[in-house]
């Protein structure tokens, strides 16, 4: 088999393991994993003056969103690259304990039981599991390891001299490059799946790459425009009892 995704090329064979690509914000979870970091700066009284920034840059942005005036991507990609102002100035290990927080005190309360289940079911069959997400990669990896998943792609932020520099490196994980960044990561590692019969679950129309990449996509929770793309294409929806009326509204990224 050979699948092509922008300027990457996966091979495989009808004798590759599967993959199952799960986004995360939304998807395994009801909450989003970057107020996991909001959590742990406002109970500590820290990085306030980065925060008012960032909702002053980023919320204009967001009821342009909502007037369709900018694109999802517009409002999307910004808003996860620069969640690498808050922290900025800190050191590895300063920022190590925020990320631990974020995952194992505030996001392991919103866990989502039955697309958890999902991705258990995937592990324990053997196929090769990846979580895929627009956040901070060290946030991905440690909800990787929270869920005992071997494999994390997200958005990188740039260190120097071992502190972060309040910079994210290029790309962004949504969009195309959700599918070209986690198929990249395959290709460097030596890892070789069939994407034909590989998953992938997600529930933003962000995602849309990422789903059309493999053979068996669904939507979880979709957003509207998700849904509306999964019925037309006859993709699996999950819940299964979904209706237009009670998907996501897509307030929050």
């Amino acid at each position: 088999m050979l699948k092509h995704v922008g300027k990457v090329t996966i091979h495989g064979t009808d004798n590759s393991p599967r993959a199952a690509f799960f986004d995360i914000d939304g998807t395994l979870t009801s909450e989003r994993t970057w107020k996991g970091m909001l959590d742990y700066f406002q109970r500590r009284g820290e990085r306030r003056g980065t925060h008012l920034l960032y909702m002053a840059v980023h919320y204009p942005l967001y009821f342009l969103r909502r007037l369709l005036l900018i694109s999802e991507s517009a409002f999307r990609a910004p808003w996860a690259a620069h969640l690498a102002w808050y922290v900025r100035g800190y050191t590895v290990q300063q920022a190590d304990e925020m990320w631990d927080w974020a995952i194992d005190k505030f996001i392991s309360q919103y866990w989502r039981s039955d697309t958890r289940d999902l991705l258990e079911r995937h592990c324990e069959s053997g196929d090769l599991v990846m979580l895929v997400s627009s956040g901070p990669l060290p946030l991905v990896q440690r909800a990787a390891i929270q869920l005992g998943v071997d494999h994390a792609v997200g958005t990188r932020f740039e260190i120097q001299g071992g502190r972060y520099t309040g910079r994210s490196l290029e790309p962004v994980c949504i969009d195309a490059y959700k599918a070209s960044l986690p198929l990249e990561y395959l290709r460097t590692r030596g890892l070789e799946v069939d994407l034909k019969a590989s998953y992938a679950y997600a529930d933003s129309l962000a995602d849309l790459p990422m789903l059309e990449m493999v053979g068996h996509p669904t939507a979880v929770y979709p957003d509207a425009g998700l849904q509306k793309i999964a019925a037309q294409r006859g993709w699996r929806i999950l819940p299964a009892n979904l209706t237009s009326s009670s998907a996501q509204n897509g307030l929050t990224p």
